[in-house]
């Protein structure tokens, strides 16, 4: 993705996102052990606020009444971000314990609505201004942290590992290493969760296959190494003119779209799977039609993709956002429409979320 990233509001540095609507496969509708592709919603507001922030003062967790809302419309996944540090104030020691109760409390909300949920550390491939797999912090410290949040939700398999956010200006062969090491980390623990990998560079699905400072996320991504093979690549993708979400306008739809089928085929080629993790647009026709087209991409290549989740809604993102789907005192955001119809459009099984052949 683009390196625009204005600060956030309340310390939320990703700004514009949007929400993806998600249909609910039941699995007596997809099948016998059969399980429906991801449709989902990223719910903000844990990620908020400076790491030393109150809770409920500078950050917040998403509410029963938020949750509710969007899985009796479909959503059957919650993409939930947090913060690294407020969640193990010190590298190499014990989670906080008042903050992984609230995690707990936040992804047992989720699935008591039927909903998976994606833990996300928001931090773009840093603990506070340093960058993972530097001296400064080591592959050890990220795999540490891995290692204990996987042991709290270990054998849970509606709860995925989404190991970061948008690491960006760093080395893909330096975080190749740091994802090796919280990969082998988590599955030392037992935990056979599902794990969400992405790239350098944003891990937009539109630079996958580019250059970045000598080596693509293509090229180095590919020598990932999971124990268990049960992992997928988490990218993504907006609409605007530079592929940020920073944008009200949708002026690159066309390019956003070629950008998720090339990614389909790469996959394709090498026998990997993907998420969309990320995308988003605002309540314009183009943007609309951007949704509809990208979702649909997604969902009629289900070999390879597992589903994704539309950034974003939560009970303290701005009404005025462009991408937000918050329900406001008038009721639905128009992008609802666009997104739930697109959710509701297939209920079939999802084979790129079988588990690893021999597994």
């Amino acid at each position: 993705m683009s390196a625009v990233r204005p600060s956030a509001w309340n310390g939320s540095r990703r700004a514009l996102k949007t929400l993806l609507p998600a249909a609910v496969l039941l699995l007596a509708e997809a099948g016998p052990g059969a399980a429906a592709c991801l449709r989902g919603i990223n719910l903000a507001g844990a990620e908020f606020g400076e790491p030393g922030g109150a809770y409920g003062e500078s950050y917040i967790y998403p509410s029963k009444k938020t949750v509710n809302y969007f899985a009796g419309n479909g959503f059957d996944t919650v993409r939930l971000p947090f913060l690294w540090e407020r969640l193990q104030p010190q590298l190499g020691k014990d989670l906080d314990a008042a903050e992984l109760e609230r995690l707990k409390d936040s992804v047992g909300r989720m699935r008591a609505a039927g909903q998976t949920v994606i833990l996300d550390p928001h931090n773009y491939g840093r603990y506070g201004d340093r960058i993972i797999g530097t001296p400064a912090l080591p592959d050890s410290a990220f795999a540490d942290f891995w290692q204990r949040l996987a042991k709290a939700f270990a054998g849970q398999d509606d709860v995925l590992f989404g190991l970061m956010n948008e690491p960006h200006d760093m080395d893909s062969g330096l975080w190749l290493k740091s994802v090796n090491a919280s990969l082998a980390a988590i599955r030392a623990t037992g935990a056979n969760n599902l794990v969400l990998v992405p790239g350098v560079a944003w891990t937009g699905a539109h630079s996958w296959q580019a250059d970045v400072d000598g080596a693509s996320n293509a090229s180095t991504m590919i020598h990932v190494e999971d124990p268990t093979d049960n992992y997928a690549f988490e990218v993504h993708q907006y609409l605007d003119s530079n592929f940020s979400g920073t944008h009200k306008e949708c002026t690159r739809v066309d390019d956003a779209v070629a950008a998720i089928n090339d990614m389909t085929d790469w996959l394709r080629a090498n026998g990997k799977r993907g998420f969309l993790g990320e995308f988003g647009g605002s309540a314009t026709t183009d943007c609309m039609i951007g949704l509809a087209t990208m979702t649909q991409a997604v969902d009629e290549a289900s070999d390879v993709w597992i589903g994704w989740t539309y950034w974003a809604a939560g009970d303290w993102w701005p009404a005025e956002e462009p991408l937000n789907i918050q329900p406001t005192v008038d009721g639905d955001r128009l992008q609802m429409k666009a997104l739930t119809r697109r959710a509701s459009a297939d209920k079939s099984a999802c084979p790129a979320l079988a588990p690893p052949a021999g597994k």
